[in-house]
């Protein structure tokens, strides 16, 4: 199998018609067919449903295929990693989740970038699962997540703590209660929605566990915007990290979650497997001396 069958597989994958594909790849139909029937009979699998419109993914071809992505970015990325070995030029790929990450990974590029100002940067959002799972897969060299993480596979190092708040609709009772607190059992019984994170849910529900109570989720989000916007809705109660307040507009009040006072800790890691490139390791050891 060779990189350019993989590449073709995807350009076809994309177009979803192998006329339009080979238009794309500068070379003829019969040509590219014949490739891609190779490259499934390398894999005993077909890839493909041909249709009279053009042409489908399989079961297989799905599976394939995000592999593929994996293999097309790893490859593009080592011929980055070698260039950059004449000097600190070319991308460094960064990840972070939402609320306080882009702030702490915003100023760790402003600093970096002064020193090494050829560098450019990928930067990727998404939830910590999500996240992590580029790290591992090498997509990602260094991200900034929310704890836990796994330590057997990843290396890394808490960089800020900061309370969780819970994002209540104006329109709720709990509104009205005075100051800018509210105790964990006065949420008992609201609809809550939370992060999707299957260890988060784990986590909430072991705040409450003490009180005796089961909290009642709502719905589980990936991102911080629909948190933010359907409180706005009046669907429920969130409960996120207290920067969650910079991003928000009128129609949510903001109270922080109080006895037992609980916190959001944000973790820079790296993969234990993969080596970082040139750029990565100097942004790494930027980031980790003493300032």
């Amino acid at each position: 199998m060779e990189l350019r069958h993989i590449r073709y597989f995807l350009t076809v994958a994309e177009e979803r018609n192998l006329t339009k594909a080979a238009e794309r790849l500068h070379i003829a139909q019969p040509p590219l067919s014949r490739q891609i029937r190779d490259l499934e009979e390398e894999l005993g699998e077909r890839l493909f449903i041909r249709k009279n419109n053009g042409v489908i993914l399989t079961e297989a071809g799905v599976r394939f295929r995000q592999y593929a992505v994996q293999i097309t970015a790893l490859a593009d990325r080592s011929v980055e990693d070698i260039k950059d070995m004449k000097g600190l030029t070319g991308i460094l790929y960064l990840a972070a989740v939402e609320a306080k990450a882009p702030q702490i990974l915003s100023g760790w590029i402003s600093d970096f970038a002064l020193k090494h100002p050829k560098v450019e940067y990928n930067l990727w959002n998404g939830n910590t699962d999500d996240v992590v799972h580029r790290v591992r897969s090498g997509l990602c060299e260094i991200a900034v997540i929310t704890a836990p993480y796994d330590q057997e596979e990843l290396v890394g190092f808490d960089v800020y703590k900061e309370p969780w708040v819970a994002m209540i609709p104006c329109s709720h009772p709990l509104v009205k209660k005075r100051g800018n607190n509210i105790k964990l059992e006065e949420l008992a019984g609201c609809d809550l929605l939370i992060p999707s994170r299957t260890s988060r849910l784990r986590e909430i529900e072991e705040w409450f566990a003490p009180l005796n109570i089961k909290p009642t989720i709502r719905c589980r989000l990936a991102h911080m915007q629909n948190a933010i916007e359907l409180t706005k809705a009046g669907l429920g109660i969130a409960i996120f990290p207290a920067t969650v307040a910079d991003y928000l507009a009128d129609g949510v009040t903001i109270k922080k979650i109080t006895d037992p006072d609980v916190f959001a800790t944000y973790v820079c890691v790296r993969s234990k497997e993969h080596r970082l490139s040139k750029i990565g390791e100097e942004f790494w050891s930027d980031i980790t001396s003493p300032k």
